[in-house]
């Protein structure tokens, strides 16, 4: 739902209408701040920072532009300041990012690491977020992982420019406005970023299931095998499943691994005989997922974390586990 601050909103005479208006949106304004982030936790605490902006700043607001452009112009300046503090710090990323797949013979690498990763998004957050229909990117595909592993390649400006451009789908004179920029500047700013964007973002995957991924038979088919083969230890199963140059990378972990022999040792050797494995299925950026929940020998459970999974025609071509129990639970495993 896109609330428009009516006049008898206007902060000036109805201030608890307005903080209530500006707490309907707090979900896009945090689905907004994830794309520029790549954490939830960030998205949140800078959703929290751009409520606080705008009632301060609530005297300004004089509805020329929808309340959700307004919180959305706060929004970014909130993130561009976050980035900011975060220059020189690590982007995030995922293990794929970080170097050569490894050898699926060889222990995993589980030392504690500093590396910034790149975190999931429960799809509760996405709710009604809305697009305009002249933006680039679907809402499934501008919340994909990789589209967001892509997006935090972007220097902080042309990532701005590009998620108000193609994503919200604002006018150039809108994005130049809001930046503080020219519309020369914005434009410029735009094709470097599309340039890059295209070079290592590669159309496929989840966007191209149909919208109503979890009512379709075939993916139905597709996911209940996978989590059975799991669940049974059933390796022949699991193979079924896999595309034959899928990835597989268990953060945070910076080990990964390619292709469907690489993969399935991986985890025939190190990870199936951990525990006793139970898998629920649920979703994340919009993409199919599934909690991890694992059984030691004396049958004690405990969430492990998710799995997002990147389905194409022929089967599972990318596993993404996050192995955190905190995100586990945030998805409702645990």
């Amino acid at each position: 739902m896109v609330l428009t601050v009516a006049a008898n909103l206007r902060p000036e005479t109805n201030a608890d209408a307005f903080g209530r208006a500006i707490e309907a949106h707090r979900r896009d304004v945090t689905l907004l701040c994830y794309r520029f982030l790549g954490s939830i936790h960030e998205a949140e605490e800078a959703a929290q920072e751009t409520a606080l902006r705008a009632w301060r700043a609530r005297s300004g607001f004089r509805g020329d532009a929808s309340l959700r452009t307004w919180l959305h112009r706060i929004a970014t300046r909130v993130c561009l300041d976050q980035l900011e503090r975060r220059r020189g710090q690590p982007r995030r990323v995922l293990p794929t990012d970080l170097g050569p797949p490894a050898d699926p013979h060889e222990a995993p690498d589980r030392a504690p690491n500093d590396i910034a990763w790149l975190e999931p998004l429960p799809d509760e957050l996405m709710g009604d977020a809305e697009l305009d229909p002249a933006a680039r990117y679907s809402i499934r595909e501008s919340v994909s992982l990789a589209f967001l592993a892509a997006l935090q390649s972007l220097p902080a400006r042309q990532r701005a420019v590009l998620l108000l451009r193609d994503v919200l789908a604002w006018s150039a004179a809108e994005t130049a406005d809001a930046l503080g920029i020219t519309v020369g500047a914005a434009a410029s700013l735009l094709h470097r970023a599309r340039a890059k964007l295209a070079a290592g973002h590669h159309r496929t995957g989840a966007w191209a299931m149909p919208s109503a991924w979890p009512t379709d038979p075939r993916i139905s088919s597709l996911l209940s095998a996978y989590m059975r083969a799991w669940e049974t230890d059933d390796v022949e199963a699991l193979v079924s499943t896999l595309k034959a140059d899928v990835r597989l990378a268990m953060p945070p972990s910076p080990s990964w691994y390619a292709g469907r022999a690489p993969v399935v040792e991986f985890l025939r050797r190190w990870v199936l005989p951990q525990y006793r494995w139970r898998l629920g299925l649920t979703s994340a950026n919009g993409q199919p997922a599934v909690g991890l929940v694992g059984a030691d020998r004396d049958g004690l459970e405990r969430p492990l974390g998710i799995q997002v999974l990147t389905l194409e025609a022929g089967g599972i071509a990318e596993i993404t586990a996050f192995m955190d129990p905190d995100i586990g639970r945030r998805f409702g495993f645990g």
